[in-house]
């Protein structure tokens, strides 16, 4: 085989076998097929597409392209959930302790956030002394003692992917649905779990910004992790406003925490019991996803999903304080509020435009080797379809740096829109696929 047959291969509009497939993911990881070559390949795969089989195979290329996680020490059903990404995504921080406190055990690894937020990682890392990297057997044992464990994605993990995405980020070459599917779809197959849940976010703030897109990615997705033996359910969910009210790294935690208090907002608890309710249902501990968000319910209301996170918080270095006393966090410096200028109800906020303003407030970063700020961020006081006045505080912005926080109200101010007529909130679960 030689890599200009099958960059012609691709241009021409053929499908590439599964042995050419893998002769260029193992070429490519080993050095000997230069990025220039690889982005030929990119570029062709990008106008004439990959077929089902093409992406599947790409996929198991991918996933053992390092090292794959050996769950089977774990006694149950491993569930995994997986978000597409949005603005203010704390949802790993409540799904994972409901599923765990019903029985199913959560074995995670999660990643840093590039733009608009941090990741979970970056998240849980506001926790003082809390520690994102764990041996791998203490990873299994604790998973087994207190039911789950959420660690940072290992570098030997799919190697393949973390080296393509890169180059797709360079060449105009992510937005495809065969490279977007096959790269989620690897790191998840690879870390081990028997089932996973999607949670594909479609709207502004998302990558999929229509709901058509978004169903045809999870139908890909989905197919995907079953066809490699893995029970696979995606939700569609909404991402035209931020989820939830805290967009940054510490506040979005102490809003996980308020949520398994009965106390967070609407959104992100009905989303985090829905899709933990799946969970159980996947796990073998419910009959049926209606009966795994019975379960789900009673966790949220009894405690103990509150009590799950506070022992996975001390399991891994963290200060479990921090469920009673937010002061243990991460300390803000300055703060601003952004009035209403008028009365009406809030008809849109645009939560890519949050994103990028809580990225301004420290909260993202601009590269990945760039250093966030963990008490930076900003709280929506206003959500769609919410009363407003005149001189009612929209958001508040957290930070350490006033120039920040003024680049980030400027950015912000231009994510609300007010009318004068009601409007009703956008449908927060569009659709589940796989069920």
């Amino acid at each position: 085989m030689n890599m200009i047959d099958i960059i012609q291969k691709k241009k021409e509009g053929k499908s590439l076998s599964r042995e050419e497939i893998k002769w260029f993911i193992d070429g490519y990881v080993a050095g000997d097929i230069p990025d220039y070559q690889a982005s030929a390949l990119l570029m062709a795969i990008y106008f004439r597409g990959l077929n089902k089989e093409e992406t599947f195979q790409l996929t198991e290329a991918m996933r053992y392209s390092g090292d794959t996680i050996d769950l089977s020490p774990i006694s149950g059903i491993k569930v995994d959930k997986h978000s597409t990404g949005g603005v203010g995504d704390k949802t790993t921080l409540v799904v994972a302790p409901l599923a765990s406190a019903c029985g199913v055990p959560i074995a995670k690894m999660s990643g840093r956030g590039l733009g608009f937020t941090g990741g979970t990682v970056d998240k849980m890392e506001s926790i003082p002394g809390f520690r994102t990297a764990l041996a791998p057997q203490e990873f299994l044992d604790q998973v087994n003692h207190v039911g789950m464990a959420v660690i940072g994605q290992t570098a030997h993990i799919t190697p393949a992917d973390k080296k393509l995405y890169a180059l797709r980020d360079v060449t105009a070459t992510v937005d495809n649905f065969g490279l977007i599917a096959s790269s989620i779809m690897s790191k998840k197959l690879a870390a081990g779990s028997d089932a996973i849940v999607l949670d594909v976010k479609c709207g502004d703030g998302a990558f999929m910004e229509n709901k058509e897109d978004a169903v045809k990615l999870a139908e890909l997705m989905v197919e995907i992790g079953n066809n490699a033996g893995r029970k696979t359910v995606a939700a569609i969910t909404e991402m035209g406003q931020p989820l939830g009210k805290a967009v940054g790294n510490s506040l979005e935690v102490i809003e996980a925490i308020e949520t398994l208090k009965g106390k967070g907002p609407d959104d992100i608890t009905q989303l985090a019991l829905r899709l933990s309710g799946i969970m159980v249902y996947l796990g073998g501990k419910a009959s049926s996803p209606e009966a795994g968000l019975k379960m789900t319910e009673a966790a949220l209301a009894d405690g103990r999903g509150l009590a799950k996170l506070r022992a996975f918080i001390e399991a891994q270095g963290g200060n479990p304080q921090v469920v009673d006393d937010y002061n243990l966090f991460p300390e803000h410096s300055v703060e601003d509020r952004l009035i209403a200028q008028s009365d009406g109800y809030v008809s849109k906020i645009e939560a890519r435009r949050i994103g990028l303003s809580s990225q301004h407030t420290g909260a993202g970063r601009a590269t990945k080797e760039a250093s966030i700020d963990l008490s930076a961020g900003i709280y929506v006081c206003k959500k769609v379809g919410d009363k407003v006045e005149k001189g009612e505080t929209l958001a508040i912005f957290y930070g350490n740096d006033k120039a920040k926080v003024d680049a980030a109200m400027a950015e912000a101010q231009k994510a609300f829109e007010i009318g004068a007529e009601p409007v009703e909130p956008p449908e927060l679960i569009k659709e589940i696929i796989g069920l």
